[in-house]
């Protein structure tokens, strides 16, 4: 009377596998579909046979390296490694209305001594998951699988928020918050179909383990009712539930809701368990039959690369003086409307007069087959624009999610100019279709400041953008985004690394000071050509800081599958303040990527021929890749602030095309 059943939904189709698995060894039949000891092996017996009823398919399956088929009217030998598989055609019309006979015969093989009888009841537990709720399943239920012929269930943290305006994530909330809402879940469908009278000694339950309580919550959804009522019934303070009995047929439908990322402590995989158990009198607890199991995937969060194509800019407003922002949010508007890109500014009242708004947040998203949304990253900093991300930008199909430290110790490499990530790569024969997460550290076994522990945990655990530490620590703020950006191009590739680089504008100052300029001046101090180059100290900045960048180009190189021709040096000197370094001029690799269009910090270099030099050796660089040059002045709204234009501005961008889950870790 034992039970088997898998149930695969691979992409949308449908299909049913029961299969009842029966093992021989030296005794003899010893397990069927769950290891119960039936009958141990009749004396004189050396072989056997197996034969099914009509509803039944009988396989054998052996090693043939140790163990021929048998021909002609030869039977099994028994000891030999072999295991009987039957499959079912259909589901049960009655109870054990299928038998599987083994016939065990002597040592001649014509003679037969002994026989049982397997009885089976075919149910169907689980039967069709639906396909926009991103199923992928196939034998067995219990793995999950990458790759594009991967397989396995995909679940959506529910961290934005559909229900009013005001409140917390709807995953706080343990029901449904409206219909909105419940587009965030995915559904499943129990379907079970079995003959009467089989959950008079029968019940069905649902389960989840204790571990996978706090990161999944599971709703039943009742009929002609509204979302908001139905029924919590598996979550951090219920492991189990036992589906009503029915007369052998009926329809159940859950919704399963995510409730944690992944993470140091949760590697994203949960699992939903069906259970058929028997009762065989009131007073003895009740055993398992059998248990399908699905295993859903947390879907990760994901960031979006400078090639990505932009929605919607975010600046702050800031009306202060002499670093007043007004003329600098003019040059974006217009930047913004040449890009056909939404612009958002975030007003003083908001802000309290926090302008790096590249700090405080990371833009991402979220993505099932049925579902996907952006989700804000709020960084630990916690300044003027702590609220921010929460109270504007958490709403409507608009996720978040924070980490911070448990002691609240942050330092400026916690702020989220220190967090980038690449374009697609392709690295020794591996692709990183989604790109690398950039994190900047300090230099290794320095022990000096790094960003916070449960932030990089959180980056680690998303696992497809497989996170690259770079060296930012040498720099006074200590983000990536002083030294390094990305901008699309055309190509293989698709994109250039920009890298500033104090070599390569000192070799522009020495070229225009022999063709006689010598005597132009930075803005800056009004500090000439010759000056610069006749200053040692400047030299040794610029030698020490060349070489703390060329230590990124070598990382960047070999985790990136980057050549020197994908990159290009951004002339840019620094100066030393103590031991880290600053910018001495507006540090152009700081720019805004807005597709074809960037806005770059406008240098105030020497001016030779009406024209600022470093603007067009940028421009020359650049613009045959088919980019746009906006030179904008950051100077006393950002630049003397220590920041620059990326630092002030932060994009939401478009999703990538490309699954995540057809990537091969």
């Amino acid at each position: 009377g034992d039970v088997a059943e898998v149930v695969t939904a691979k992409k949308g189709h449908v299909s049913h596998f029961f299969s009842v698995i029966v093992t021989f060894c030296g005794r003899g039949l010893v397990g069927v579909a769950g290891g119960k000891d039936i009958l141990s092996r009749p004396r004189g017996a050396t072989s056997f046979e197996a034969r099914g009823t009509g509803g039944l398919q009988v396989y054998v399956t052996y090693d043939p390296r140790h163990l021929p088929k048998p021909e002609g009217s030869k039977r099994w030998p028994l000891d030999a490694d072999t295991e009987v598989i039957v499959s079912l055609k259909a589901v049960s019309s009655a109870v054990n209305d299928n038998k599987v006979r083994v016939s065990y015969y002597d040592q001649t093989g014509h003679t037969r001594i002994a026989e049982a009888w397997v009885y089976i009841t075919c149910v169907v537990l689980l039967d069709v998951v639906k396909s926009f709720t991103s199923f992928f399943f196939s034998p067995p239920q219990t793995k999950w699988t990458w790759g594009p012929d991967g397989q396995g269930a995909v679940l959506l943290v529910n961290c934005d928020r559909d229900g009013p305006s005001y409140g917390n994530m709807d995953c706080t909330y343990p029901y449904v918050r409206s219909h909105a809402d419940l587009q965030d879940l995915s559904l499943v469908i129990l379907n079970i179909n079995s003959p009467a009278g089989i959950f008079d000694n029968h019940k069905l339950m649902l389960h989840i383990s204790m571990f996978d309580a706090a990161k999944v919550r599971v709703f039943h959804a009742a009929k002609n009712t509204s979302v908001s009522n139905y029924e919590n019934i598996l979550g951090s303070d219920k492991l189990s539930y036992t589906v009503q009995p029915t007369d052998g047929r009926g329809e159940h439908t859950f919704y399963v809701e995510g409730l944690a990322f992944p993470d140091s402590d949760f590697n994203g995989f949960v699992s939903l368990n069906a259970t058929l158990l028997e009762q065989t009198s009131s007073t003895s607890p009740a055993t398992p039959v059998f248990t399908d199991t699905v295993v859903f995937q947390v879907a990760p969060w994901l960031m979006t690369p400078n090639t990505q194509r932009p929605l919607e800019i975010f600046v702050c407003s800031i009306d202060k003086g002499i670093n007043s922002n007004e003329k600098f949010l003019e040059a974006i508007k217009h930047l913004a409307k040449k890009a056909n890109c939404k612009l958002t500014i975030c007003p003083e009242i908001e802000n309290r007069g926090d302008r790096w708004i590249q700090d405080e947040m990371e833009f991402g998203y979220v993505e099932a087959p049925h579902q996907s949304f952006p989700v804000v990253f709020d960084s630990p900093r916690n300044r003027g624009l702590k609220e921010f991300p929460f109270k504007r930008i958490l709403g409507p199909d608009f996720g978040y999610v924070t980490r911070e430290p448990k002691n609240g110790r942050v330092s400026s490499l916690d702020s989220f100019g220190n967090l980038d990530v690449s374009p697609p790569v392709s690295v020794k024969g591996r692709d990183y279709s989604l790109g690398r997460i950039l994190i900047g550290s300090s230099f290794p076994g320095s022990g000096n400041r790094k960003m916070t522990k449960v932030v990089r945990d959180f980056l680690y655990a998303q696992k497809v953008q497989a996170p690259v530490e770079l060296y930012s620590d040498w720099l006074t703020v200590g983000h990536v985004d002083e030294f390094l950006s990305f901008v699309p191009a055309p190509g293989k590739k698709g994109f250039r690394l920009l890298l500033a680089s104090p070599l390569a504008c000192l070799k522009l100052f020495e070229e225009k000071q022999r063709e006689g300029y010598g005597n132009a001046a930075l803005k800056v101090g009004k500090i000439t050509l010759n000056e610069i180059l006749m200053d040692r100290n400047l030299r040794q900045d610029s030698k020490y800081v060349q070489s703390c960048i060329d230590w990124n180009r070598s990382i960047l190189k070999r985790e990136l599958g980057l050549t020197e021709r994908d990159i290009i040096d951004i002339p840019q000197l620094f100066t030393l303040e103590g031991s880290t370094a600053t910018a001495l001029f507006p540090d152009m690799v700081n720019m805004l990527v807005l597709g074809k269009h960037l806005g770059i910090p406008k240098p105030y270099g020497p001016i030779i021929h009406g024209q600022c030099c470093l603007e067009v050796k940028v421009r020359s660089l650049l613009e045959p890749l088919g980019l746009s040059c906006t030179f904008i002045d950051d100077f006393f709204s950002y630049h003397v602030l220590s920041g620059e234009i990326h630092c002030g501005t932060n994009v939401l961008r478009e999703p990538f095309s490309f699954r995540w889950w057809n990537i091969r870790l």
